[in-house]
């Protein structure tokens, strides 16, 4: 590849990474595009779990050896077989040079003993290159804030022109562009936490919870999946702020949403949230509404053990229950509202339901807005 090739190359890796909707998408379109830049068969990156001592490989894209997959949950190696990681890559720019990458090719036998490291002999990446049938391959360290961030490894196969000086000064190129486009990354991924997270329980926050369940009655639309929403008001907030400090009141909510994340990891896929001040919900998605309200009980219980708190209240609704058609998430977020002032109403212990209530849903239905809240805690309790 000439000159003018190479530069599209760059441009076209910058350009994928820029345009991939997530992380993951990023990391494949980086891999994807050092392997076609370096004409190479195979190409995966891994980062550097600098606490854990290893280095895990997050995407392997290319012509994959069996037992290697695209993305792997569990693919690591641990660092001290590796010890470029730790010596190579810091050693060489720490002394005034910069991250360079290096060639290893499958020919290569290991040296005398004790010359183990002059030599620079990766012995554990040799030996995985005779076990994959690849004849060479370049290894390139990414660098990010100033520390190894991780690396970026090409191979070719047994018989291909094996990478030469210019390959290495190229895939040296190549990880600084990908390392540029992590960082791009890692900053949006930043502002979409931050954007969708509340920052004092570090649960999702109420922009979160409006765009999953918009999602969810979708697909209830389209496929009849099930969706429950249970919306909590944390009791007594106002009365340990009044005497204890906002501080103190700052803990009991921590306390509670720490509560509400255990609870509803019960239920796969479920959204935990605050949505401001002393209300919180989960969303779930696929669970019988019978299932959501036995979390939901435990959840009424483990609030009113917390030290300092008067428990919650606690509304339910779900489309697995007769509360009629739910075509938007505004209905049902009503109907679980109602159910909840319901509880608060009635000082209850349990979670109201708003298709088991037999008063909710048509409170929550009946025309004229004016003084809602104020029905639906002094509504008379269903007969029986």
């Amino acid at each position: 590849m000439g000159v003018d090739g190479r530069l599209r190359a760059i441009v076209e890796l910058s350009q994928a990474m820029a345009a991939a909707p997530a992380p993951i998408e990023s990391w494949r379109a980086a891999a994807q595009g050092a392997r076609e830049a370096l004409g190479g068969s195979f190409a995966a990156l891994s980062v550097w779990e600098r606490e854990l001592g290893r280095l895990k490989v997050l995407v392997n894209v290319g012509e994959r050896a069996e037992g290697e997959e695209e993305f792997p949950e569990d693919e690591t190696y641990p660092v001290h077989r590796f010890p470029e990681i730790t010596e190579f890559l810091h050693e060489r720019w720490a002394a005034g040079g910069g991250p360079k990458a290096w060639v290893e090719t499958a020919t290569d036998r290991a040296p005398a003993a004790g010359a183990a490291r002059a030599a620079g002999y990766r012995h554990e990446r040799v030996a995985t290159l005779h076990r994959r049938g690849r004849g060479c391959c370049v290894v390139a360290p990414i660098v990010l804030h100033g520390r190894a961030w991780g690396e970026l490894y090409v191979a070719r196969p047994e018989g291909s022109p094996v990478f030469g000086p210019d390959d290495t000064d190229f895939a040296t190129v190549i990880a600084s562009v990908v390392a540029a486009g992590i960082a791009q990354t890692e900053r949006l991924e930043e502002v979409r936490r931050l954007a969708f997270t509340d920052p004092l329980t570090g649960l999702a926050n109420r922009r979160a919870v409006d765009v999953r369940l918009d999602e969810a009655v979708g697909r209830h639309r389209e496929d009849g999946a099930v969706v429950s929403l249970v919306v909590c008001d944390l009791n007594g907030l106002k009365r340990v702020n009044d005497t204890l400090g906002h501080a103190v009141g700052d803990r009991l909510l921590e306390r509670f949403g720490a509560v509400l994340s255990v609870c509803g990891a019960k239920l796969p896929g479920a959204l935990a949230a605050r949505l401001g001040g002393d209300e919180f919900c989960l969303v779930a998605v696929g669970p019988t509404a019978d299932e959501v309200i036995a979390v939901a009980d435990e959840l009424c219980a483990r609030a009113a053990e917390l030290n300092l708190g008067e428990g919650v209240a606690c509304g339910i609704a779900s489309t697995g229950d007769p509360i009629g058609e739910v075509r938007t998430a505004r209905r049902l977020f009503r109907l679980a509202d109602a159910a909840q002032y319901r509880a608060k109403g009635a000082r209850s212990r349990e979670p109201v339901v708003a298709g088991r209530d037999g008063t909710v849903v048509s409170l929550a239905d009946a025309p004229g807005r004016a003084g809602e809240r104020r029905r639906f805690r002094d509504a008379p309790p269903p007969p029986g």
